[in-house]
This record gives structure tokens, sequence and C-alpha cells, in this order.
């Protein structure tokens, strides 16, 4: 596990239940390979650990309700038929690296998986972020938040995040760390920031703390204390 560079700040008793998770949930889902890629075990192994990261204290169950992972040997281009106001069907074909489908697969371009560097930027991540946030039933940025938690602040402190990252990247102010695909929607928004709350925790606490502070409390999990040392017991209640 240590070979994966999010995982290495995890201690031995969450290392060994990031493990468990894994292997139930590869018990779980169907990988299949496409564009000639060949899945190895290995491969299998390192999209799982990804994506039980971030229901490492929440449960394999958020991830129930659908079942096949589909990777390709590199990019892929899928085509999709939609119905405008006016009733006219368009199809919208574009080169993507992953997509994420409401009770259906998630589909990942393995390249972008095998690189493994923490530079902010997680594919698998990202796509499960949007199966987590699917469960309410629609991907809208606001994944069931827990009884503890406060739909109206979740609301406030996202929206005006997303519309100040907007408004950077309109003016060419943004921060670069920061991938401005989060622009496009509230939902890709949560994804990208949900990539470097594990990623790159630091830089989403410097510029957007209470976007921070809300995907700590979602996700159980405290990045900036476990890499500081500070993580507490996997499996115990999380406090805030």
């Amino acid at each position: 596990m240590t070979r994966l560079p999010l995982l290495r700040g995890l201690s031995s008793i969450e290392s060994k239940s990031l493990r468990e998770l894994a292997i139930l949930f590869m018990h779980e889902k169907s990988f299949s390979g496409a564009g000639e890629l060949e899945l190895t075990e290995h491969m299998r192994l390192s999209i799982a650990l990804q994506a039980c990261l971030p229901i490492l204290n929440l449960g394999v169950e958020w991830y129930r309700g659908w079942v096949s992972i589909i990777v390709y040997a590199h990019d892929f281009t899928p085509m999709h038929a939609y119905v405008d106001a006016a009733g006219v069907v368009h199809t919208d074909r574009g080169v993507l690296s992953g997509e994420a489908w409401l009770s259906g697969p998630v589909v990942l371009a393995w390249p972008r998986i095998e690189r493994g560097e923490s530079d902010g930027y997680n594919l698998v991540i990202h796509e499960f972020a949007h199966k987590l946030d699917m469960r309410n039933g629609v991907a809208n940025g606001m994944p069931p938040l827990h009884r503890d938690m406060d739909i109206a602040a979740w609301t406030r402190d996202f929206s005006l995040a997303f519309e100040d990252f907007r408004s950077r990247v309109d003016t060419g102010a943004a921060d670069r760390r920061i991938d401005t695909y989060g622009t496009e929607s509230p939902e890709e928004f949560f994804a990208v920031t949900s990539e470097l709350f594990f990623e790159a925790p630091e830089i989403l606490l410097e510029i957007y703390p209470a976007v921070y502070r809300q995907l700590r409390d979602f996700y159980r999990q405290d990045p900036i204390a476990r890499r500081a040392g500070q993580s507490a017991v996997a499996g115990a209640p999380f406090q805030h």
C-alpha cells in the first residue's frame, strides 16, 4: 500500500482497515478491462484502495446499489445522446478519462491512475466522489449528509467557495493548484475538492477552509491531523 503516496500517512490500524475494506469491495464489484486492457490483481487492488479511502470511516455500504467498474487502456470517447428543450436529439462525443453513472458503472482510464503522483489530482477519488454524491438520487454537489451535519451550512460554504472559484478562474486569478474543471458545476466542484482533501489537504485548508471542514465532517477523516501524526484510532466515532 505504501506505493500509493496518498496512503502513506495512514496509521497501521487505518492501513489494516483500508485493506480489509478494499478486499470486501473487490468481492462485491465486477472489474473489467476495455480497449485491450488486461486487468491484473495489482491494478484491481490499486483502484480498490483508492476508491475505499473516502469510505474508510463510512463503510462499504456507501458504494452499494451498483456493481461494475470498467477500466480502459487509454482515455475513451463515449457517445451520449440527449434531447434539448425543442425536442431535438443531439449526440455528444468527448474524450474522457473517467465517468460515473447513476446506478451504473464507474469508468476509468488506467494511465491516469497509474501515474500515482500525489499532486492534488486523483481520478479514482474524483469519480467515486460522484458515486457518493449520487446516493441521494442525483449528482448535485451534496451527498447525503450525516445527522450531525447542517445542510444549510454545507450549502452556504460550498456555494460561496464555488462562486469564488468561478470568479477567480474567469479573471485569471485562480490558484493553479486547484483543477479548473471544478468550475463546471457544483457536483464537479465537490469531486475536485474531494480530490484535494485526500491528495493535498493543506491546499484546500489554505484556500477554502470552510469546505475543508465540511469534507472533514462528511468523510469523518482529518488528513491534516493524520499527516501531523495525530490521527485517531480508525473506526472510532469522529469528533468535531
